[in-house]
């Protein structure tokens, strides 16, 4: 990868300095509102400390378009009296407010029925030991630097292609955060972490032929963004190839989801084996535990210690202890995703998932995994490459998908000429049988990646 250039290119390395409040601060703020619970009622508390700010500079036609600073703090708390539950929050850290705030969660808890599935984790489950996952990257970019990538992205973009005719503009975003999770069982933890990004939209075309796409690269460390020129070309190619897109007639066909997109199938995969969605049983996965749901060679791990990663932590949101885990073997289903209220609810245990999966990471064993987009298309022969989705029309319960597509029609295993204003559908249970295969042009751009997908055998529905 391209290092993301500014005119400090070494970022700051410490958080001193960086926030309000020292994490000592939020720690004691923690600690405090457990001790006052406790004097108050509570049977048990866990409470979440946290403050973050950010910097977002938009530019559009080599100009300003905004400048947006924010700076936010927050604090929270679960209270129970046995098996009855409170939340409560607030913005202000003054100590009246943080001790309303905890009457007000038990005032609360008073009139809640009684859960026998509410409560803390169990004690054995929480992280004692928590390693150092490098997700906190500061990035000292003065708002003037900010201005002048943003304008170099979007000039590239225009330069790549005289048939760029407008933009939406182009995006530097930087956002840093830190928290204190704490709770009545001896649980104190928290860290810094950093989330920073660059993206660009562009429109080609003119008139009643116009296309408008985009492109975005976002890492917790800044030198992990490549290079902001290259994030505007390719939003500008994105965009030129959408030219003159037709339509196509309805039929059943193999659809191949480009990588950015695939990612959404992971997404609907991991609510259907999240606990709120089983104990609730609206999911198309229900009671499917050890049976086969995808492909034999289809591998699902979630991965929660990768460096840097996405969606790395070394506790979930009650401060659960995390673990690598299998989620899919050979196509089939070893695990959900599970916080103590819902496993309770389902007679199991915690998985250390309270606030979803970690890095969600699709593999294939069958041999096409050496391919990459292109080698896809050729392994498709015919059919349709989708880059873009649109809608939500997706049933949960019987797994029915339905939505709004833009892509190419491949014929010969080449791309013959851009298509809109179709969809794609199918049953989610099928078409995870159905994955033919998945490329090795893996994109990170969140906590699910996967390279592209092939899928045989979906309707298509045009003209």
């Amino acid at each position: 990868m391209s290092v993301l250039v500014s005119n400090d290119p070494h970022p700051v390395v410490s958080a001193q300095g960086r926030f309000s409040h020292s994490s000592a601060e939020l720690r004691e703020i923690a600690q405090d509102m457990l001790v006052y619970a406790k004097q108050r009622g509570a049977s048990a508390a866990s409470v979440e400390v946290s403050e973050g700010f950010g910097q977002g500079v938009t530019v559009r036609h080599g100009e300003i378009e905004t400048i947006e600073y924010n700076r936010d703090k927050g604090l929270g708390i679960t209270a129970y009296i046995g098996r009855q539950r409170g939340n409560a929050s607030t913005s202000d850290f003054a100590p009246k407010a943080v001790h309303d705030t905890v009457d007000a969660a038990l005032s609360i808890a008073r009139y809640t029925a009684s859960d026998d599935c509410s409560g803390l984790p169990d004690a054995d489950m929480l992280a004692r030991d928590v390693p150092d996952l490098d997700l906190y990257h500061p990035w000292n970019l003065p708002v003037d630097d900010a201005i002048a990538l943003a304008v170099e992205c979007e000039q590239s973009a225009f330069d790549a292609d005289h048939r760029i005719s407008n933009s939406e503009g182009a995006t530097v975003n930087v956002h840093e955060m830190q928290f204190v999770h704490a709770n009545s069982l001896g649980f104190v933890g928290g860290y810094p972490n950093s989330r920073h990004s660059v993206s660009c939209a562009v429109i080609a075309g003119k008139d009643d032929a116009m296309e408008r796409d985009y492109w975005y690269s976002v890492a917790r460390d800044a030198r992990d963004i490549i290079d902001v020129r290259q994030i505007g070309r390719i939003a500008a190619e994105r965009a030129v190839r959408r030219l003159h897109a037709r339509q196509l007639d309805t039929m059943q066909i193999p659809v191949l989801f480009e990588a950015p997109v695939a990612s959404s199938l992971l997404g609907h995969f991991a609510a259907a084996v999240s606990g709120s969605n089983l104990y609730r049983k609206s999911s198309f996965l229900l009671d499917q535990i050890d049976k086969t749901i995808f492909a034999p060679h289809i591998h699902i791990d979630d991965v929660p210690d990768i460096r840097k990663g996405l969606g790395s932590s070394p506790f979930d949101d009650e401060g659960v202890r995390v673990q690598r885990r299998t989620i899919v073997e050979d196509g089939v289903l070893r695990g959900y995703f599970l916080g103590s209220y819902s496993a309770r609810k389902m007679g199991m245990h915690t998985t250390g998932n309270a606030g979803g999966n970690h890095n969600l990471i699709l593999k294939s064993s069958c041999k096409p995994q050496a391919l990459d987009c292109y080698g896809l298309l050729k392994l498709m022969d015919r059919g349709l490459l989708v880059t873009e989705l649109l809608g939500h029309g997706i049933n949960p319960v019987t797994g029915d998908y339905s939505r709004g597509a833009a892509g190419f029609w491949v014929e010969n295993g080449e791309i013959q000429y851009p298509v809109n204003e179709i969809t794609i559908a199918g049953n989610l249970k099928e078409m995870f049988r159905n994955i033919i295969a998945v490329g090795k042009d893996v994109l990170v751009q969140g906590s699910r990646q996967s390279g592209s997908i092939l899928v045989e055998g979906m309707t298509v529905a045009g003209r």
